[in-house]
Order: C-alpha cells, then sequence, then structure tokens
C-alpha cells in the first residue's frame, strides 16, 4: 500500500503544507487526496509569497480585480487568498463531510503582524472567517501570550482555529485549556460545538536546529571525549522527544470529566499537529519526522518534497507512544547540559513570529510590485540613481524600517517612530484624501453653489501650508468654464495687496479665508481689509457672502465668519498642521471654487496612499522610498533637496519646500530645500545636493533631461518622478507628506511643530505693540548708512564683517558678508518686498551669481510668505545658512481697517522679527534697506553683488 496513505491505519491524517492556485485549479490536489489520502491543507505567508511572487499566474486575478477599481496591496492579497482558501476547502469538502466534520479542513493565517495584539487578531480572525465562508476552514492563531486570549474566544464563538508557532509543552497545555474553555463558553451560550475544530501544531525541526547548534557549541568547548558523545547523542532527538510528551498530555487533558461532558455535547479534541516536519538537516532521514511521530487522532503537516519522500521510502507504524522513557530521559539530559528548552522554545516563538512577519512583507512586496505592473503608468513613477554609500544607507534603513515594522507604526500613530512626543496628534493627514472622498458631495454642492453666483475671480487669504497648497491648484490647473479665477495672497506688502485688488472684480469676487487658528495676522488683515472693500463696493448686507471661512472648529476665525454672515464655513482637521493640509478643506475648498474635477485629483491621490500604504514595506513603498533617501542624504551632508519642476507643474517646488522646510529643520538638524534655482553643470555644485526633478509624461526638454544625466554620471544623487498628467499632484502631494514624515524620522526630529516660526511671531506682535503705543515702530541705527541703502545687523556680525574689509561702501559690506560662505553652506535672498515677475528676476539673477561664484546652494524668497515655511529651516536648521535681508521704503502704504499699524508697518514688523531672531541664532546675517525706487535699487544690489563677488 501507498506508505502515506497507509497513515489512515495507524489514526494520522496527513495535510499538505502547500497552497497555489494552479495547482487547485489543475486538480492536483484533488489527486493527492485520492491517491495519498490527504486530508487537509495548510497555508503560510511565505507559501502565498512564493504561489504569487514566483509565478505570473495570479498576473490575470490581480489585473481582473483592479479592472473593478484600485484597491490596497493588503485588500488585494486577501482577495486572491480568500479564493485560493474558498477553492481548496471546495475540493475538500467531500473529505469533511465523510469524515463528519473530523477532517477535510483548510488553514488561512491571520496576519503575523497582529502575533501580540489580541484585539487585532480576534477582529481580522472573525473577517476572515466571514470572509472565507467555508466550515471546514480552520484560522490560524498563534500561540503567543496574546493570541491565547484570542483563542478562547474565537472558540467560543463557533470558529475553527489552527493554533500555530508551537514549541513548548507547558504553553501546549495552556492552548489545549483556552480551546477546552472556549468550548465551554460556547456550549453555555447555546451554541453547537459539532462544526468547531481544532488544531495545536507542534513544529518539530525547528527546536532540534535550534538544540543541535547549543549543543555543538558545548561539543566544540568540551574536553572530555565521553562527555562529546553524550552530547552527540542527544542531537536529532529533542523534537520527537518533546513532541511525544506533549502527546501524553494530549491524552491527559481530553479525558475526564471534564472533557466527558464536552464530547457528550458533541465536541471533537483539539488534536496534536506536527508542523515544520521537513529536515532541515542533511544527516538525518528526510522523513524521520513523519516516521517517528505517528500516532492515533494526530495530524502531520508536510510540505510537497517530505510527501513525495514518504510514499517513495517511508515505513509507516505506531510510533508516536513508544520509547516514552526514552523521551523522558533525552529531556532530562538535555537539562543536565545546561540547555534550556524553555529558553529556546520560547527564542523560538519569538523569532517564528518574525520569520512570518518577514514572509508577508515578502508577500505584501510581490502583490505591490503586481499591482504596480498592472496599473502601469496610474502611479507616477519614481527612480533612484543613488551613488555607491548613499544606496548602501538606503539599502540598510530600508531593511531596519522593515524589520522594525515601522510603515506600521506611522499608520498606527505611534510616535516612537518619531521622538516619543505628541507626533501622533498630527497624523490625520494620512487619512485626508479617504476622508474628503466621503465628503466628496459637500464639496461639490459648494462647487455648484460657487459657479450659481457668478464669480468671476476666487481669492484665497492665508499664509504657508494655507495658501501654497492652492498655489499650486491655481498655477497648474486652467481656468475652468463658468468657474472664477483662482487667485492666492499671501502678504503683507502694500503694493501686492493693492495688485491683488487691480486683478479682480470686487463685486464679483469669493474670498476664501483660511487659517487653522484664526489668529495668524496675516489673514485677520487681509480679510479686514477686502471685508471692508466689498462692503463698500456692494454693501454691508450683501458683503458676507462673497466670503467662505476655513478653520479649525472653535477658532476665532469661525466666530468672525459667523458673525460677519460667511456664506459657507468649513472646518479642518484640528489633527492635520497646515503644511500637510493641501488634501484637507484648506486646499480642496479652494480647487472645488475654482472647478477642479475633486473625484479624479482624490482618486489619483488614494492611488497613491494605497501605494504607501500601511501594508506596502518599504523597498515597494514609493514615499518611503524617498523618505528614506532625503533623510539619509542629509545625514551624509547632502541635506540640499534641489526640486526641479517641468513647466506644467513648476509652482510645486513652492510647496515642497515649505513642507521640508519647516518639518524638518530644527534642533540644529534639517534639510534645506532648494526652489526655483535652474539645473547648471556639475562643476556649480558640491558634494551637499539632492536633486529632485519632477515632470509630467507629457513634458519633455532634451537639454534639461542632458543635465540631470551629466549630474548622474558626476555622483550626484538624483531622484526623477514622472507624473501621468498634470491630474496627478494629487499623488505628489502625499508622496512628500509622508516622505517628509520619513525624513524626519531618519533625521530624529519632530516634523510637525514649528518652534521658529513662533519664535519670529512673538517678535512681530512685540514690535506691532510697541508701534500701537508709541505710532512708530523702535529706532534701529544702520551700521551703515548711504545714499542708496541702510545696513543693519547685530554687533556681533557687524564686528566680523568689519574684521572681514567692510567699511564705508555697501559694496564692501557685502563682499565681507559673502567672504563668510563656505563649502557645504547656502545663501538665502529674504526680501521683503512685492512678489511680481520683476522682482523674481532680480533675485534670481543674484541667487544665480552666487551659486555660480561661490558654488553653494541659494534660495530666493519673498517675505512674509517665507516667514511660514523656510523661515523655521533658517532659524532652527543647521546653521550653514547665510542670510541677506532686504527690505526698501514703500512707495505707498496701505491702512487696515480697524487697526492703526498699516500693512507697512505689519510687513516692517515681521522683517525685523524675522532678522532679530536670525541674529539671536547666531546666524551670518546682513539687512539690506534699499531707498528711492525700488526698480533702481535691486538693480544696484545685483551690481554690489557681482563686484562683490569678483
Amino acid at each position: 500500500m501507498n506508505p502515506v496513505k497507509a497513515l489512515e491505519k495507524h489514526g494520522q491524517a496527513i495535510w499538505l503544507d502547500f497552497l497555489a492556485r494552479g495547482f487547485i485549479a489543475k486538480g492536483d490536489l484533488k489527486k493527492l487526496i485520492e491517491t495519498d489520502g490527504v486530508k487537509g491543507v495548510t497555508s503560510n505567508p511565505s507559501i502565498f509569497e512564493k504561489a504569487i511572487g514566483a509565478s505570473d499566474e495570479y498576473d490575470g486575478a490581480i489585473g481582473e480585480a483592479l479592472k473593478k477599481g484600485d484597491r490596497s496591496v493588503g485588500d488585494l492579497y486577501e482577495t486572491l487568498a480568500v479564493e485560493d482558501i474558498q477553492n481548496a476547502a471546495d475540493v475538500l469538502r467531500p473529505v469533511y463531510d465523510k469524515l463528519e466534520h473530523r477532517d477535510g479542513f483548510v488553514s488561512l493565517e491571520v496576519s503575523p503582524y497582529l502575533a501580540i495584539d489580541t484585539k487585532g487578531t480576534l477582529a481580522e480572525a472573525e473577517r476572515l472567517w466571514r470572509a472565507v465562508n467555508r466550515e471546514n476552514l480552520m484560522i490560524k492563531v498563534p500561540a503567543t501570550r496574546e493570541g491565547l486570549p484570542a483563542i478562547k474566544q474565537l472558540v467560543s464563538k463557533g470558529i475553527s482555529v489552527n493554533v500555530t508557532l508551537l514549541f513548548s509543552q507547558k504553553v501546549y497545555v495552556q492552548v489545549a485549556e483556552a480551546y477546552i474553555a472556549g468550548l465551554e463558553a460556547l456550549i453555555a451560550s447555546g451554541g453547537d460545538p459539532a462544526h468547531v475544530a481544532s488544531v495545536a501544531s507542534f513544529f518539530i525541526s525547528r527546536i532540534d536546529s535550534a538544540v543541535d547548534a547549543a549543543l555543538d557549541d558545548k561539543i566544540a568547548k568540551a574536553n572530555d571525549p565521553s562527555e562529546k558523545e553524550r552530547l552527540e547523542e542527544l542531537k536529532g532527538k529533542v523534537a520527537i522527544a518533546n513532541a511525544k510528551l506533549a502527546y501524553q498530555d494530549y491524552k491527559r487533558l481530553f479525558s475526564g470529566d471534564r472533557w466527558a461532558k464536552l464530547e457528550a455535547c458533541g465536541a471533537k479534541p483539539q488534536r496534536l499537529l506536527w508542523a515544520s516536519t521537513g529536515t532541515k538537516n542533511k544527516a538525518y532521514s528526510d522523513v524521520m519526522y513523519i516516521e517517528e511521530l505517528i500516532g492515533q487522532n494526530t495530524v502531520n503537516t508536510v510540505p510537497p518534497a517530505t510527501l513525495d519522500a514518504f510514499r517513495d521510502h517511508g515505513e509507516p507504524r505506531n510510533s508516536l507512544e513508544k520509547d516514552l522513557d526514552e523521551a523522558r530521559a533525552v529531556i532530562k539530559g538535555l537539562a543536565s547540559t545546561g540547555v534550556s528548552l524553555d529558553a529556546i522554545t520560547d527564542k523560538l516563538v519569538t523569532e517564528g513570529v518574525q520569520l512570518f512577519a518577514d514572509a508577508f512583507d515578502k508577500l505584501l512586496g510581490a502583490v505591490a510590485f503586481k499591482r504596480e505592473t498592472v496599473l502601469a503608468g496610474r502611479v507616477g513613477k519614481q527612480t533612484l540613481s543613488l551613488p555607491g554609500e548613499l544606496a548602501n544607507s538606503v539599502k540598510q534603513h530600508t531593511e531596519a524600517w522593515r524589520s522594525a515594522g515601522k510603515i506600521r507604526k506611522i499608520w498606527s500613530r505611534d510616535e516612537s517612530v518619531w521622538t516619543d512626543h505628541d507626533e501622533g496628534k498630527w497624523l490625520g493627514w494620512l487619512h485626508a484624501p479617504s476622508v474628503a472622498k466621503t465628503k466628496l458631495t459637500e464639496y461639490q454642492d459648494f462647487a455648484k453653489w460657487v459657479k450659481s453666483q457668478g464669480f468671476t475671480d476666487a481669492v484665497v487669504l492665508g499664509m504657508g501650508g494655507s495658501s501654497l497648497g492652492p498655489e499650486v491648484i491655481a498655477e497648474t490647473f486652467p481656468q475652468q468654464d463658468g468657474f472664477p479665477k483662482l487667485h492666492v495672497l499671501d502678504s503683507t506688502d502694500p503694493a501686492q495687496v493693492r495688485a491683488l485688488e487691480a486683478s479682480v472684480k470686487l463685486a464679483s469676487t469669493l474670498f476664501i479665508v483660511s487659517s487653522k487658528s484664526g489668529g495668524t495676522t496675516e489673514p485677520n488683515v487681509m480679510k479686514a481689509y477686502f471685508f471692508a472693500r466689498v462692503t463698500e463696493a456692494i454693501g454691508a448686507d450683501q458683503a458676507g457672502r462673497h466670503f467662505v471661512a476655513v478653520t479649525d472648529p472653535g477658532s476665532s476665525m469661525e466666530k468672525v465668519a459667523t458673525e460677519q454672515k460667511f456664506a459657507k464655513i468649513f472646518h479642518g482637521d484640528p489633527t492635520i498642521g497646515g503644511r500637510y493640509s493641501v488634501l484637507s478643506p484648506f486646499g480642496l475648498v479652494p480647487a472645488a471654487a475654482a472647478g477642479i474635477d475633486l473625484a479624479k485629483l482624490l482618486d489619483s491621490a488614494l492611488a497613491m496612499v494605497r501605494s504607501c500604504g500601511t501594508d506596502v514595506p518599504p523597498q515597494q513603498n514609493p514615499a518611503v522610498q524617498l523618505g528614506l533617501v532625503m533623510g539619509c542624504a542629509g545625514l551624509e551632508g547632502r541635506d540640499k533637496v534641489t526640486i526641479t519642476s517641468s513647466k506644467a507643474i513648476a509652482d510645486f517646488g513652492a510647496w515642497a519646500e515649505q513642507l521640508i522646510a519647516e518639518s524638518t529643520g530644527k534642533e540644529g538638524k534639517g534639510l534645506i530645500p532648494i526652489d526655483g534655482e535652474p539645473l547648471a553643470d556639475p562643476s556649480a555644485y558640491g558634494n551637499d545636493r539632492l536633486f529632485i526633478d519632477l515632470r509630467t509624461e507629457a513634458e519633455t526638454d532634451a537639454a534639461h533631461e542632458a543635465k540631470l544625466a551629466a549630474l548622474e554620471a558626476a555622483g550626484h544623487p538624483v531622484v526623477r518622478i514622472v507624473l501621468k498628467s498634470t491630474e496627478a499632484i494629487g499623488q505628489e502631494f502625499f508622496r512628500f507628506e509622508l516622505a517628509t514624515a520619513v525624513a524626519g524620522a531618519v533625521l530624529g526630529i519632530n516634523p510637525f511643530d514649528q518652534p521658529d516660526v513662533e519664535s519670529a511671531k512673538i517678535k512681530t506682535r512685540e514690535l506691532t505693540a510697541a508701534f500701537e503705543k508709541s505710532g512708530a515702530l523702535p529706532a534701529e541705527t544702520p551700521a551703515l548708512s548711504t545714499a542708496e541703502a541702510d545696513l543693519y545687523t547685530d554687533a556681533g556680525n557687524a564686528a566680523a564683517l568689519r574684521k572681514a574689509g567692510a567699511d564705508g561702501t555697501v559694496a564692501s559690506w557685502l563682499k565681507a558678508h559673502l567672504s563668510r560662505v563656505s563649502a557645504g553652506d547656502y545663501v538665502a535672498l529674504l526680501a521683503y518686498i512685492e512678489r511680481n515677475a520683476a522682482h523674481i528676476e532680480a533675485l534670481q539673477d543674484i541667487r544665480l551669481k552666487v551659486r555660480d561664484h561661490r558654488k553653494v546652494a541659494t534660495c530666493a524668497e519673498f517675505g512674509p510668505r517665507f516667514l511660514h515655511s523656510t523661515g523655521q529651516a533658517y532659524k532652527g536648521g543647521p546653521d550653514s545658512g547665510v542670510f541677506l535681508q532686504i527690505t526698501a521704503d514703500d512707495a505707498a502704504d496701505l491702512p487696515v481697517p480697524g487697526q492703526s499699524a498699516s500693512f507697512g508697518v505689519i510687513k516692517a514688523a515681521q522683517a525685523r522679527g524675522d532678522f532679530d531672531v536670525l541674529t539671536e541664532r547666531g546666524r551670518r546675517a546682513l539687512r539690506v534697506h534699499l531707498k528711492g525706487d525700488l526698480g533702481a535699487g535691486l538693480k544696484s544690489l545685483g551690481t554690489a553683488i557681482k563686484q562683490a563677488l569678483e
């Protein structure tokens, strides 16, 4: 007789430790049932990983599933696994029926990530039980401390359980007690135990592998030949001895009065199942763990190779209860050597959980790869070109993140990923796109209302995250038919406020006042100004309908909006910081007002969310990979993150700049984002750069590509991101948000606070308060005063500059200031002037002169806009900045209704507050206050800087 089939006569069931779609579909499983008497199937992450990742037999199923709509990697895997388990269960159903529910089971594993999470295990086990919907299913639960109560509760609900990762006799007794207690609870609640079954999966070969290694270590150290022989004799015997003694516990536990009562109600004993029975040591018989563990009412689950081996040369015999005294002697003998079996089995449980988690990572990685392949372009492609040292660092961090499960920790709001402070309170942005999708009708109704009102323009009044996200949308998408043109105002510069006012029709303009706290100076004064102007234009009774507010619940802005009868009030999520808020109402309300198709925008963003989800391992997770590159580059001194964007998405860099700078630049650490600096030849750069290039698929620029290629060839790290279209900008918002949070973790900082932004605000409030009292800002004395400009700095900087050659000319001070620029530094131009095309061009001309002469990174910023973004990094980040603040007299000031401080005064206070904090932090800073015509002054400044660089 077939040796496998013959095991039936000895009361043992053979289960197959293997599962694959084609194996079932082609009838191979059915054949094994018929020829070998196989009575069950077990699965685990490693089995599924090999089935899905190492073949193309699942590609069609994945493609069909994604045709019905995109889904997360975890959902996609579960869909495949559930279908396979259902099919296997159906093939085994005749066995289940024939043996009156005593066999014919298929096992499906709860996520190994939940091995130490009782509640999570229960929830997933119940969900999988319902999803598979087959009586002959067993849910696999590990025999961890947290798994034991889950086993009891699942059985009490009538769910069959395969208890896995069992090594210890002591723990086995606890497992059996949990099963029995679960049956008792089920019967007490009126349930029928007849359909409940369980196996306790005792792992065999892993015990011998661990014990043999410990014995080999002792053999190597032993001097006595007889002691060496005694130790050698124990090898390969402990696992079988351990199992035989566990079987004696089984016989005791499932007998007696307590069990008789349960059996009378139809309960079935929990069989012992021998798992991990493929021999790992080639010196041992390849069928040893089958031949030595054959006994009544047991199960042996074997891989295909072991099944084939036993069919070929196995010898069935009643072996499980033979030589019990020898088994006891083996266990006692092991203890006498000083090797602790308890310590080994405890360690094997921990290692087993990690091994299953590792396999699950590989499995989900394989599914993620298949999903990405099928989607083919729906998720923006990201490629990394990294020099060797950085590539190795990223690889090491990737593995560290994987083994520590840090992505899962992020999604579960675990603050230990960062500084273990309050980061968990600021992770609402992770779910912002999915939350927004549930509120899509609300946004669409708002868009219809905006269109019905006939607004020609919509203006966002906000700062930082409240303005830069909407600005990307305004600059990226063309004006939609029937909807207003979207504008953004984020300045207190009087000329810029006037320019915005001149570009719109007040009587047909919608103003979106965006402020999380409601207490931010800039949106409040901008709102005060435009509310008064709209009131003048259309009357006090109609002004409110031209305003909507986006603010956190209960803010002072909400109170004002209610009092002034704003048309709409949208609430932000208090758990989302401003710079992470673009996919929340702060970005979506302006987008809806502009008629942007939010359904497409959010679907695109959600595709990236799924690509970066909790179930996507770091290697396949695009945002995590980008974040690890950014963080590792920062640790290696490549902290100047240079962002270039193609024309269609050119404004994206300004948003990313504030996200990266404000999130990472603190505690003397951080990344300095460089936006708007066009690419040059490799010779223009030091070794402190990381380049991130974004473009849309439709845009090609051969010259730009050639420069990127040259940078790669020169050993600079380059990240390329290609968007399918401009509508995919939503993906990039999420990619960069998560990447920045990851980079913050690598750098060891809290990426969700902004302590140095607050310090500048405090200084500004002090100065404006002084103005309110005296009618003037406190007097200040210039270090140098000429007809064209006044120069200001603190005593320490002034002394250093004079020592470096600063004398009676502006050019000498600039020369001395720029002489302090060293390799690895950056130069930032901080201009508190109107942000317009001419002034942008003037600053660009200056910054490129500096870059090309000093070979350092440069920033060109406009205040007060940058205070809420890069200002944080400039004050709190690494002390590598050399700052030139540029201020000027306002040609014409502008009053703020209800305040004595005008726009010009507020801007001046902001500039001075900003500069004071820079100098207090010991930064190398010089302020140039231009006099007279601003255009002429900027031109003269450019000339002076050119001379200073020569």
